[in-house]
């Protein structure tokens, strides 16, 4: 605890009831994270600090009026980046739905602008009424297999532990540089550890073999599981289990299969990646505990893996319950069912009430040039977009509605003048990921099945985890306008039909975040929405999420990089055209 002598007398002297609180909350039910109990009692805080739970006085109180006290709750594991806002609208949108604190893996940026990427989340997420702690992005780039924008090694890192609000190493997700020892990986977890640093995983696909190498190397959560039995693999090894409920990676639910209460405490909820509409309509990590709720779990249980072990996982020792000592972020709840948020309490401060963020000063840090100018990219031409066919077999990518893992599937495609013709009729469209950040011209282009439009094309500089440009259309004509378009808006979002453009969102920070406040980004973004159903999506589930995943080279099973398709199974690049293996 940071605290100096002066601020611990004041504390001590409320605490002892010496002198009153200076703010005391009565008549409300407090949830014990602890014993998973309800108790009845006052809450006393001073200086941000609760100071005692019992019978207190207060130089303010509050009546709860029987209101459930609830410890803030954490996100373990989040791309602010992927919420199209800076950390400042980020703040806006999740503290009125519970959340006062996220450990956030500044990832996305460090791929486009490197160091200065990380440099400006650390500072615009500074002074805001949520406590954002930086996992340091360890995968820059997250493969050899594409190019991003920047390129970070240990020695890049290794400055930023000196700041108390780095928590550790961000996920680790190269695998095969883990496995194989490779040296600037084995700096990067030495770094970490050396510092007394958590380091998290990315253990998607990764056997119950290769989790003894993360455990063995330091690495002690993963937050990829997709079934119950990896869920399993990794508890009984010693690792904390993030259990995802994002936009597009939606695995919560069949996730708990695995979870009974003698093993919960090594579970906690993570968002990852979440578009801004779906914060604002369903939340964060409260439509969590509500999905665990409506799953049969006790709600203390939900509520326990949404703070104390979160806590706990990150040893952040003051944080994740109501008791002395531990921070004043509380949630006070009218019902616990339905986890109906009633307040939201940052540091004994009213943030929130009623769904809404109390106003709160802080000036939003201009972003610099490199990282505003982001899109650097050669003239395109519909030649580069051509695929080469023969035989008409090809290696199609198909999606899993509301997964970011995909399938790799064989299939006999339709062929013009000797190249891959889009095949409405059995969904079979092109995909391309045009390089954005060093005018290399690199274009991969392969097949997409399952996207569900009928035409025009969708494109989008949102692309993890390089963040090239990626496209998906009916034509070349409107894949050729939506490259175009997204060069010009400097990133983005954008829905094209017969050349024009439905409906734009720009992204200007990175390519990734809008400079614009929420209520205007998500008012755009119902605007994409209605676009798409212009032309002919669907389905049920977000195709931008699912198009943003179709670019990462370490999710099963086949992605497209800016240099090919790439087979994640046997991690190498393969030609679109399907060839008949020799025996």
């Amino acid at each position: 605890m940071d605290i100096n002598h002066q601020a611990l007398s004041h504390i001590l002297a409320s605490s002892s009831k010496r002198v009153p609180a200076d703010l005391v909350i009565k008549n409300g039910k407090i949830i014990d994270v602890f014993n998973l109990a309800i108790m009845e009692a006052d809450v006393a805080i001073t200086d941000g600090k609760i100071v005692g739970i019992g019978h207190y006085e207060g130089n303010n109180q509050i009546d709860a009026d029987g209101a459930y006290i609830c410890p803030g709750l954490i996100d373990g594991h989040v791309h602010i980046e992927s919420s199209m806002v800076t950390p400042q609208e980020f703040a806006r949108v999740v503290v009125p739905h519970g959340v006062t604190t996220v450990i956030a893996d500044p990832h996305e940026i460090a791929n486009v602008s490197g160091k200065e990427g990380i440099d400006y989340m650390i500072k615009t997420s500074e002074q805001l009424p949520l406590d954002v702690y930086i996992a340091l992005p360890s995968c820059v780039p997250a493969t050899p297999f594409e190019h991003a924008g920047a390129e970070l090694k240990a020695p890049d890192l290794e400055p930023y532990y000196s700041s108390p609000r780095v928590i550790g190493l961000g996920e680790v997700m190269n695998y095969p540089a883990v496995f194989q020892g490779d040296s600037d990986m084995l700096k990067k977890l030495a770094g970490a550890s050396n510092c007394s640093r958590h380091i998290d995983g990315h253990a998607s696909g990764v056997s119950a073999e290769g989790i003894n190498v993360y455990m063995a190397a330091g690495i002690r959560t993963d937050h990829e599981c997709v079934t119950p039995q990896e869920v399993k693999e990794r508890l009984m090894r010693g690792m904390y289990v993030m259990l995802r409920e994002g936009s597009a990676a939606r695995d919560l639910t069949l996730l708990l299969d695995a979870v009974e209460e003698k093993n919960a405490r090594r579970c906690l909820f993570v968002t990852d990646d979440k578009h801004l509409d779906d914060l604002i309509e369903n939340g964060s990590i409260d439509h969590n505990i509500r999905l665990t709720i409506e799953k049969g779990f006790d709600p203390l249980l939900a509520i326990q893996m949404a703070t104390l072990n979160a806590a706990e996982c990150f040893g952040l020792k003051q944080k994740g319950a109501i008791a002395p000592g531990y921070d004043a972020d509380l949630v006070l709840l009218t019902d616990l069912t339905s986890f109906k948020i009633q307040q939201v309490y940052k540091k004994g401060m009213l943030a929130a009430a009623q769904g809404v963020m109390l106003p709160f000063q802080n000036e939003p840090s201009a972003p610099p040039p490199v990282i505003t100018n982001s899109v650097h990219l050669l003239r395109v031409s519909e030649e580069s977009l051509s695929i080469p066919m023969k035989s008409g077999m090809a290696n199609v990518i198909k999606i899993i509605p509301n997964s970011i893992v995909t399938k790799h599937v064989t299939e006999e495609v339709s062929i013009l003048d000797s190249c891959f013709n889009p095949d409405l009729n059995r969904d079979l469209l092109k995909l391309v990921v045009a390089e954005r950040h060093h005018l290399t011209g690199n274009i991969g282009c392969g097949i997409l099945k399952g996207l569900g439009i009928t035409s025009g094309a969708i494109v989008s500089t949102v692309a993890h985890d390089s963040h090239n440009i990626v496209a998906a259309g009916t034509n070349d004509r409107d894949l050729l306008k939506a490259i175009e378009v997204i060069a010009e808006m400097r990133g983005g979002l954008a829905v094209i039909e017969k050349g024009e453009v439905l409906a734009s969102l720009p992204l200007p920070i990175a390519g990734l975040m809008s400079d614009k406040n929420h209520k205007e980004v998500y008012q755009k973004l119902q605007e994409i929405h209605s676009a798409l159903k212009t032309i002919g999506f669907t389905h049920d589930f977000n195709p931008f999420l699912t198009l943003s995943f179709l670019a990462l080279p370490v999710i099963p099973e086949l992605k497209l990089t800016d240099m090919g398709l790439f087979d994640v199974i046997s991690f190498q690049h393969i030609s679109a055209e399907y060839k008949k293996p020799p025996f």
